[in-house]
């Protein structure tokens, strides 16, 4: 064995040339554990659970949101596309009806003062929206 050369079971560092085995991440001795690979598994599955669960709950929400839009959307058609005479004040509430030919018809007039065929309530916002109350 050269003079130069150390053992095996020594930690040398030639760059430094300094003994560092107590600054080494990992075992140095013979009698040091084995390292061993952390089985991340059921980590990365638990995880996943989590995150597809809260994708799902996203996305439900998101369909949730465009469902009522494309109800709003079909109120304000409903209500636009009916027949009605006169210029409707924002902020007022009317009463969607059919007449005989099931046309619809928008009046002034409260269901509890008619007996028209009564489609329901619309709020005509101040974005020109039409929202429907609550019967």
């Amino acid at each position: 064995m050269s003079n130069n050369k150390k053992p095996d079971q020594v930690v040398f560092n030639e760059d430094t040339k300094k003994y560092d085995a107590a600054l080494k991440p990992y075992a140095t001795n013979l009698g040091a554990p084995a390292i061993e690979i952390t089985d991340t598994t059921t980590w990365k599955n638990k995880n996943i659970y989590k995150a597809n669960k809260q994708i799902q709950a996203k996305y439900l929400e998101l369909k949730a949101e465009y469902d009522k839009m494309m109800q709003e959307l079909e109120y304000n058609n409903l209500v636009y596309n009916a027949r009605f005479n006169f210029e409707p004040i924002i902020g007022e509430t009317y009463h969607l009806y059919k007449d005989k030919n099931s046309e619809p018809f928008l009046s002034i007039i409260a269901p509890d003062h008619c007996n028209f065929d009564y489609v329901g309530s619309f709020y005509l916002n101040s974005e020109q929206l039409w929202k429907k109350t609550e019967d």
